[in-house]
Formats: C-alpha cells, structure tokens, sequence
C-alpha cells in the first residue's frame, strides 16, 4: 500500500470529516484519477523523437500513453485529421497515489522558481490542472537520454464537489498549495 494512501486514511479522512462537518466515511473527497497529456504536434514526423517521448512517459507514470489524434485539419498549424498530437495517460489506484507522491515530494520541489501551486489552477469542481514545462524535473528523465524536451499538463480528478473542498483535500495530502 502506498504512503500517500495511508495518509489519507490515517490522516486526511478525519481532517476533512472535521472540518467539513462529514459524518459518512464515503462522502469524503477522495482523489479518483490523475490524467499526464503530452503534446507532440511538432514532433509527430519524427517517429524516433515520439519514440523517445513514449519510452519517457512510461519511466514517469509506470504505464504505456495512448495516443491522442487530431480530430479536424487545420492547416495554418499544418495537422491533418488523423494524425497523433499528443499523449495521455490515465492513472486510477496504486500507480496514481505512486505518481502523486513523486510529483510532490520529488518533482515539484526541484522545479526552477516554484513558489506552490496557485489556487487559480482548481476548477469549480474541485480538480487540479497544472501544466509543467520541462519534464527533466522528474528523476527517471535522465539528462543524457534527453534530447527533446517536452511539457507535460497533470490533471488531479477529485470526488469533491466544489473548489473549497478540493483544495482541502489536496492540501491535506501534502501538495504545496499557496494561501492566498
């Protein structure tokens, strides 16, 4: 069982419970899955390259990305309908709470000029969108393997019905979120 999922059964559950005033167990927020896109529309011809992209974000996520196509053409961006743009992986249980627990404590803290996560990045609902421009900040991306540096958008779903309660939520795992 992950660290990070003994935390919030030990930990988060009471925390929310009390100060949400949440009397079922089954009605706390939770966290239910963690999207990582990756856009590769400029490297879509270069099969090596897109390669090298799908081979990283299997070390990162510890699962094999979907590829995503274009659904219409566009020409001024010169994309076809058909064509992979980009990368998605969907992450549900251990796999999530494993990411999740490196994106916080190993990631974030390494990233150029962090400051904590803006609260502007919740939506309505209670998830997380936060976007990372270089993907060398996670430790299995080597620096000597990395020739194409590539963003990855992270998307934290949550059970919560609102921005207050997501924020909570993630807060109490342990993401640094600032107070604003």
């Amino acid at each position: 069982m992950s660290i990070l999922l003994k935390k919030y059964r030990k930990e988060v559950i009471p925390a929310l419970q009390k100060e949400f005033g949440i009397k079922n167990v089954m009605a706390v927020p939770r966290v239910d899955k963690v999207v990582v896109n990756v856009g590769i529309g400029k490297l879509s011809k270069d099969e090596k390259a897109v390669g090298k992209i799908v081979q990283d974000v299997t070390k990162l996520t510890g699962q094999k990305p979907v590829f995503r196509k274009a659904k219409r053409s566009i020409a001024s961006f010169k994309i076809r309908e058909g064509v992979n743009i980009g990368l998605s992986v969907t992450l549900r249980g251990e796999r999530m709470y494993d990411f999740i627990d490196r994106l916080i404590s190993v990631a974030l803290p390494r990233s150029k000029d962090f400051r904590g996560i803006d609260t502007k990045n919740f939506d309505k609902g209670g998830n997380l969108n936060l976007g990372i421009k270089e993907s060398s900040i996670f430790p299995e991306v080597t620096y000597e393997t990395l020739k194409d540096i590539f963003s990855l958008e992270v998307t934290v779903t949550t059970t919560a019905k609102d921005k207050q309660k997501g924020t909570a939520l993630l807060r109490n795992l342990g993401f640094p979120i600032r107070k604003n």
